[in-house]
């Protein structure tokens, strides 16, 4: 059976970055196989992970609406393009969505690429999916069911905001999430009596907080994978605590 754990927050929370530490978790701790799914339209998940980018879902999907090979059915074209869109690296796997949705009719593509995407799935022992803060890039294009969705916040007032609002989000669409938590980026100082009240008032589930780290910065900066932060890095290891709380052994 498939655990599947969904990241989402707004833009600058270190959403992916935290999406990535979690891959390097479930490797590290022996959950593999694990599969990474970039479902944000602003896709960088593969550069938090070390990987080159060559296709993508949304490539497979445009290229199938305007054209497919004579002799070949859709759903043996769409299959192949899923194999070929599939990125392995070493206890995880990594597929990226890619662009949104143009003009037009996207039903007949996104159907069979749900039903190839479910098959692909099902082949994993743990998925990592981050996604765009909306949430609607979970419910058109990859299972609905979620045994847990990861919100990651800034430590701001309005961060906790946004949070709260993509969890209410969740409960206006049709998916199935386990449960629905919240994690603090970048936090300076984890007595702030206002991040406290800001909790409290949206009555978020916080799992735990992250301490800002120059380490973190300078990978980012340099262009350098963050996968390859090592576990003695103080992020890692507050993330890490809060990725046992979810996960377990």
């Amino acid at each position: 059976m498939t655990y599947s754990v969904a990241l989402a927050g707004k833009g600058g929370t270190g959403k992916t970055t935290m999406a990535g530490m979690l891959v390097k978790y479930l490797v590290e701790k022996g959950k593999t196989p694990v599969l990474a799914v970039d479902a944000d339209a602003n896709a960088n998940l593969n550069e938090v992970l070390g990987l080159d980018v060559e296709e993508t879902l949304g490539d497979a999907r445009e290229e199938m609406k305007k054209n497919v090979s004579t002799g070949m059915t859709k759903d043996v074209f769409m299959e192949m393009k899923l194999q070929q869109a599939v990125i392995e690296a070493s206890g995880f796997d990594l597929i990226v969505m890619g662009r949104p949705e143009g003009a037009g009719c996207y039903c007949a593509a996104n159907t069979l690429l749900t039903q190839c995407l479910d098959n692909l799935i099902n082949n994993y022992n743990f998925i990592v999916i981050d996604n765009e803060a909306g949430m609607e890039h979970i419910s058109r294009l990859t299972t609905n069911n979620i045994d847990a969705l990861l919100v990651v916040s800034d430590p701001t007032r309005r961060g906790l905001q946004a949070a709260a609002r993509i969890i209410e989000l969740t409960d206006k669409l049709s998916l199935n999430i386990g449960r629905k938590m919240v994690m603090v980026n970048r936090v300076r100082d984890e007595n702030s009596e206002a991040l406290g009240r800001a909790l409290a008032e949206y009555k978020l589930d916080l799992v735990g907080m992250v301490p800002e780290d120059t380490d973190v910065q300078k990978f980012d900066l340099d262009g350098r994978p963050t996968i390859d932060l090592t576990r003695e890095n103080q992020a890692v290891k507050a993330a890490y605590r809060i990725f046992d709380s979810i996960i377990g052994n």
